[in-house]
């Protein structure tokens, strides 16, 4: 045997092997080590194979323009105090304004002067006289509006879409909509109401004074000292398990926000035998965090996740190391779901739940049984059309196209691609297209014979002379192939990822494969009459 033909079965025989292991655990799973299986992935099966869930998200994006007021109130409150700016009051009103209400004529031309230099996103409104008082009431431009919206849009994509990563879902799909909505599948998910909890949930933490001073239960009345809110502090019974709400009252400002967290982590309390999650600030948390703590020492600081205090520990030194724990009862479960959104990010606006669907696996099953039928009858005709039309040589084109199969399913797996419905279509499709590459070098291959060309000299003119064509024909299908899986999307991106699998797949083994079929009998016989 020539050195040449060695080393192409080599290769082909190490394709194969490939193949193999990499297929083993989409039907051999239990029985493999778990070293195999961690390094080679089954196939992955899309929503509508496998079953999951399907879901439809609308972004609150007022609340994102409302936040970004509140933010900038808090900015314009600091500036005037720090300019010694003499005010009444600063305060958000309706149709995404803000106003300051300030004493005099002298305090409101510095107000304008600051607001113009320091937020150029607000644009001056009306000046109202209210009882002797000056209020200048400002608004968000337009342009910035549509900004925050956008903003808030994309961000929540991306917060949504590392949570679902850390939640461990293997090939979700996560695409914006119309309407600032957010289409999520999660194939495969065995628990819907966690997922649908840790995607709903805005995870807004905020670390804010206890206001001591206060009566909890006149603020239950209705009874509020300025400038202070009405939260509901979690308790759990550590014997009895059952949960209590008891009213506290804070302060509105926040002292600081999750924004500044770098990680965030689940812990055993060993006292307790008890999972809390341990956060650590970024530089710039860090140091706020330590400022924080050491002006308000012997002070009660609430930690706040979604307007629920989960506790309200007093202060009892500096905090310089730039870390805290949340603990509030949770079971391992829900502190690892805590520490997930917190380490992605909090939504910037709330989300709500517009459309929820769970696909179930006996939909997934029926539809894999009647691909497999399709894929079976489509490869079936054509292996009898091959084996009757070409004889012989047909049988090297049906050993090929079992090949095509095969290496197809084992690059599905190798990288990582999901296997959806439009995929087995687009299987099907390459198995009628896999022939056109061997029908056209075996046509070469015949004119050559009627030429009188030897066996050998006819192969090689065969192929020599179809390889350009099939190169042309199946590169251009290709680029389209890739075009669908760049701009598509859902089913039309499962088409898209079979069809460029098949195509290449095809091209190795039509051009590669059936040439070392032919070249190996024509290297141990003599042959001199060729059966195509």
């Amino acid at each position: 045997m020539s050195k040449s033909l060695k080393m192409r079965g080599g290769l082909v025989l190490l394709c194969l092997l490939l193949s193999l292991i990499s297929l083993a655990p989409s039907f051999m799973a239990d029985s493999l080590p778990g070293w195999w299986t961690r390094a080679f992935d089954p196939i992955h099966l899309g929503l509508d194979l496998q079953g999951g869930m399907h879901l439809v998200l609308g972004v609150d994006v007022d609340k994102a323009v409302e936040s970004r007021l509140d933010s900038a109130l808090d900015q314009v409150e600091s500036l005037l105090n720090e300019k010694d700016v003499i005010f009444k009051r600063v305060e958000r009103l309706p149709g995404e304004r803000l106003a300051v209400t300030v004493y005099d004529a002298q305090a409101g031309s510095l107000v304008d002067v600051l607001m113009r230099e320091n937020f150029q996103n607000l644009e001056a409104l009306t000046l109202t006289d209210e009882g002797g008082y000056i209020q200048k009431n400002f608004r968000l431009s337009n342009r910035e509006v549509a900004n925050i919206k956008d903003y808030a849009i994309r961000q929540a994509l991306e917060t949504l879409r590392n949570r679902v990563d850390q939640f461990g879902v293997s090939e979700p799909t996560l695409q914006l909509q119309s309407d600032n909505r957010i289409l999520i599948q999660l194939p495969g998910v065995k628990d819907p109401e966690r997922a649908i909890a840790l995607l709903g949930k805005t995870a807004r933490l905020e670390f804010k004074m206890v206001a001591e001073e206060a009566n909890p239960q006149d603020a239950v009345k209705g009874i509020l000292p300025p400038r202070t809110q009405l939260l509901y502090e979690k308790n759990v019974n550590r014997q009895s398990g059952e949960t209590t709400e008891n009213p506290l009252v804070v302060y509105e400002k926040t002292a600081l926000t999750g924004d500044l967290l770098a990680d965030a982590q689940v812990r055993i309390d060993t006292r307790f035998n008890e999972p809390y999650v341990a956060i650590d600030f970024n530089s710039v948390g860090a140091k706020r965090f330590d400022q924080i703590t050491a002006a308000n020492v012997g002070k009660r600081m609430a930690i706040v996740l979604d307007d629920t205090v989960y506790s309200a520990p007093v202060i009892r030194e500096r905090i310089s190391g730039g870390s805290a724990q949340i603990s509030g009862s949770f079971n391992e479960q829900e502190a690892t779901d805590l520490a997930i959104v917190l380490r992605a990010g909090s939504l910037p606006a709330p989300v709500k739940i517009l459309e929820n669907r769970t696909v179930g696996p006996s939909l997934g099953r029926d539809s894999i049984n009647q691909g497999i039928v399709s894929v079976a009858v489509g490869g079936l005709l054509v292996i009898l059309g091959m084996a009757i039309y070409y004889n012989l040589s047909g049988l090297v084109a049906n050993i090929v196209l079992i090949l095509n199969v095969f290496f197809i399913m084992a690059m599905l797996s190798l990288f990582k691609a999901t296997l959806t419905l439009p995929g087995i279509a687009g299987i099907v499709l390459t198995i009628g297209m896999a022939v056109d590459a061997n029908v056209l070098i075996f046509e070469r291959i015949r004119e050559e014979l009627r030429l009188g060309k030897t066996v050998r000299n006819a192969i090689d003119s065969g192929y020599s002379k179809a390889f350009l064509t099939i190169i042309d024909a199946n590169v251009t299908t290709l680029i389209a192939a890739l075009v669908l899986f760049q701009f598509g999307t859902g089913p039309v991106k499962g088409f898209a990822v079979t069809l460029s699998v098949g195509i290449m797949a095809s091209l190795f083994t039509a051009i590669f494969v059936s040439r070392v079929i032919f070249d190996f009998f024509l290297e141990h016989r003599q042959v001199k009459r060729l059966s195509i």
